[in-house]
């Protein structure tokens, strides 16, 4: 998410929906379009995993996106030290 495909269009939204992907985005440090991809993506995966509540195919979904380097191993508890 966040990389906008050179492959482009534009539609025409609701100016509404604009202006609360504004406001969203800007407290997620994204652009207006990547907040709208971000929205897309997470409904689609939403619709495709109905029996997952939303909140967590949006967290997994921003799992996904960060980098492999910053990610810390599972752990199973038994095996902690």
């Amino acid at each position: 998410m966040g990389n906008p495909s050179s492959d482009t269009i534009s539609v025409h939204i609701p100016r509404d929906l604009y202006e609360q992907a504004r406001s969203d985005a800007a407290s997620q440090h994204r652009t207006i379009p990547g907040q709208i991809e971000y929205w897309a993506k997470v409904g689609r995966a939403a619709l495709d995993n109905p029996d997952l509540p939303v909140t967590f195919v949006a967290e997994a979904s921003a799992s996904l996106a960060e980098p492999r380097e910053q990610a810390t191993p599972f752990e199973p508890r038994g095996q902690r030290q």
